[in-house]
């Protein structure tokens, strides 16, 4: 592995404990000491999410034309001041607008390293490298928590305190961005357009079941949490069910250049994980039946990631690489947004397992379309 991937995955490790530290803490944070409504709730995540539908299209643009360890820098400061701000917060309307700025810094950040990662990669090697750096960003994640634990309990400190302890962890990232930036980066001056949305086009199945996993997992990410609170779970059962979700996903991505043989089968096993998943959060009420359902779902959400990305990178010219990357993005953008977008007003209206239950109900068509499509979900070798 060469110094730019070690470099990159360490900026995915830093970024990852972040997420970790703060993620599963904000709803309650929201929910506790603010006194948000599931639908507000739901519109937090809409606000974090909606800024990934759009800016990540224009990054995918600039990336191809501007180094990417500068987008990458500017994408951990922008997230590092977005999250500190969140220990300010006093109302609902705050928190929105502090999370619309991570939104910006997540769409600064994810693209890039996947750029980085393609044009230091082989095809041979690809799917392997962009694991890699998934499972480091994962490892963050499940750490994340348990430090959270830590501080929370050994420390006695607040929600506030927490997020800004979060905010100069994150801040640690612009370094290693930084020095990343120090390799020459080949820049295509290609003119400025949108031509990569009308390529995604050519993949109808694909989008079909990334918007299915990523409004799932943004439900999980951001209404889940309180939903755990409602049903009994305390913040460090909580944290402690997180670190269980990471460690499913870690595993996954460990395994995903071996499960990359087989990958329509493999997107399948993953879809109907999550389906599974979704209807066993319905009936669990104790800590290892939550466990259980959320390391189904773990297996699932990673081992999408680095499959599709690979079946459409090899069905594409190398050359819009970047364009194709920041497309891509955005329909995890409208993924994410979707999932709180709905699960909010579901859970305020018609109960806090509803979502889980429709998105289960979701996944067994989105199962059944996966098998009738599977050989169109198969990577191909293509020549530039």
């Amino acid at each position: 592995m060469n110094k730019i991937l070690i470099l990159i995955n360490i900026t995915g490790l830093i970024i990852g404990i972040s997420y970790g530290l703060h993620g599963p803490i904000l709803p309650l944070f929201a929910k506790n000491i603010i006194g948000a409504s599931y639908s507000e709730l739901g519109l937090i995540g809409l606000t974090n999410f909606v800024p990934y539908m759009f800016i990540p299209l224009f990054v995918g643009i600039l990336l191809d034309r501007i180094n990417n360890g500068y987008l990458l820098a500017i994408g951990a400061a922008i997230n590092s001041v977005s999250i500190y701000l969140l220990s300010i917060a006093q109302s609902i309307p705050e928190i929105m607008g502090f999370r619309v700025l991570t939104g910006i810094a997540h769409a600064f950040f994810w693209p890039p390293c996947q750029a980085i990662i393609a044009n230091e990669s082989t095809e041979k090697d690809r799917v392997r490298n962009i694991s890699w750096f998934t499972m480091f960003f994962v490892i963050g994640f499940m750490i994340g928590p348990l430090l959270g634990t830590v501080i929370l309990e050994g420390l006695d400190v607040t929600y506030r305190i927490l997020f800004q302890i979060t905010a100069f962890i994150l801040a640690t990232a612009i370094i290693s961005a930084l020095l990343i930036s120090r390799k020459k980066i080949n820049v295509h001056q290609e003119r400025i357009s949108l031509s990569a949305i009308k390529q995604m086009k050519r993949f109808p199945e694909v989008i079909v079941l990334l918007i299915f996993s990523t409004s799932s997992f943004g439900i999980i990410l951001t209404i889940f949490p309180a939903f755990l609170n409602d049903n009994g779970m305390t913040a460090t059962n909580i944290l402690l069910l997180y670190f269980v979700f990471g460690i499913s996903r870690v595993v996954s991505l460990a395994l995903a250049g071996k499960f990359a043989k087989n990958t329509s089968k493999t997107l399948i096993a993953a879809t109907i994980s999550i389906t599974v998943g979704l209807a066993l959060s319905v009936f669990a009420d104790s800590i290892i039946e939550f466990g259980i359902a959320l390391v189904l779902m773990g297996f699932g959400f990673s081992i999408f990631f680095p499959l599709t990305l690979e079946i459409i990178l090899s069905k594409t010219k190398k050359q819009i690489t970047g364009k194709i990357i920041g497309a891509y993005e955005t329909v995890f953008g409208i993924g994410w947004a979707l999932g709180p977008t709905i699960g909010g007003p579901i859970t305020q209206t018609f109960g806090n397992e509803a979502p889980y239950m429709v998105f289960c109900i979701i996944g067994i068509g989105v199962t059944l379309l996966a098998i009738t499509s599977r050989k169109r979900l198969e990577p191909q070798k293509i020549q530039n």
